[in-house]
């Protein structure tokens, strides 16, 4: 019941800010990076860091992954002008891919038309590979981010099976991409079974949609410490 209160408060809070700030004459022309500095210079870090805690145990786990290392303020600027460069450089890398850019990170999630699995497989791939391959250049070229990796599967099977498959695809695309020279230090995997569906398990296509991955892009301390100098320069 707490940390329902504590949700419910920080979300009001929050949108008070968010409202209060948007509905601002000057704010109609700023971009996301520009409103994310306002919000979160009120915000801060505490904010995020508790609605991030609660999303990552209730809620989708890559959101909660980001949210949850929210730096806010200038810094926390400057950190999400680079995402939304990356961001842009990943959907034109990869178009089938799913890009969602969440306050100071990046949601990534591949599906069906990226990095599928087949029906009780780990395995990737020859598309899942190649689609794989156009994503490792722009990880090379913004070196300084963490990158989690969640795997999913479909409602098939138990929950220990799904939960063991889960981390099994999550293995599988750190194991790739490290095998074509990204750092393995900034993979972080986890398995989540058939949590977080995205479409209906009770149809063939949408079975195949949830087996998937996705991934959480965020800030690592490098990013960050840069970000504060930059922020401070301003």
């Amino acid at each position: 019941m707490r940390n329902l209160k504590i949700i419910a408060l920080t979300v009001a809070f929050v949108g008070s800010i968010s409202i209060s700030f948007t509905s601002c004459e000057a704010a109609k022309n700023t971009n996301n990076t520009q409103r994310g500095v306002a919000i979160g210079a009120a915000s801060g870090a505490v904010i995020g860091g508790v609605l991030g805690n609660n999303l990552g145990k209730g809620g989708n786990t890559a959101l909660g992954a980001i949210i949850g290392g929210v730096v806010g303020g200038a810094a926390g600027g400057v950190i999400g002008n680079r995402m939304d460069k990356q961001a842009q450089k990943i959907e034109t890398a990869l178009p089938g891919a799913e890009v969602e850019r969440v306050g100071e990170g990046i949601k990534l999630t591949l599906g069906e038309n990226s990095v599928n699995f087949d029906l009780n497989k780990s395995t990737l791939t020859p598309t899942a590979k190649a689609n794989l391959d156009k994503l490792v250049p722009v990880f090379n070229e913004y070196p300084d981010t963490n990158i989690n990796i969640y795997g999913y599967t479909d409602s098939s099977g138990s929950d220990e099976y799904n939960q063991k498959l889960s981390e099994q695809r999550a293995a599988s695309v750190m194991s790739y991409l490290s095998g074509k020279g990204l750092k393995s230090s900034r993979f972080v995997t986890a398995g989540k079974g058939e949590a977080d569906p995205i479409a209906d398990n009770t149809t063939k296509e949408g079975m195949a949609k949830n087996r998937r991955v996705e991934f959480a892009i965020t800030a690592n301390e490098k990013m960050v410490h840069d970000a504060e100098a930059e922020a401070q320069k301003q």
